[in-house]
């Protein structure tokens, strides 16, 4: 399921460096965030579906690898990703 247009545009908004900004790290992690989070229901409701699993965590993995190399990249924005979208406590 993908994310809604507007929702897609208002998470790009919150998350870009730049005006024309819509491929950073930092908006990359976002959306890869909002799919995984418009997805959970899902899977709760469908607890066999293993095709749309196999998607869900290729999304989690990518979102991980994003974050690793901007932790190694810039930390600041890092902590602040990390802070603003609520992924580590």
């Amino acid at each position: 399921m993908a994310l809604q247009k507007n929702v897609k545009e208002a998470i790009v908004k919150k998350h870009r460096t730049s005006e024309l900004d819509t491929g950073s790290c930092e908006v990359q992690v976002a959306l890869l965030t909002g799919r995984i989070q418009d997805l959970t229901p899902h899977f709760k409701a469908n607890k066999n579906d293993v095709h749309s699993q196999r998607g869900l965590v290729r999304m989690v993995n990518r979102r991980r690898k994003l974050l690793a190399y901007l932790k190694r990249t810039n930390s600041e924005r890092y902590g602040k990703l990390i802070q603003e979208l609520g992924l580590r406590k």
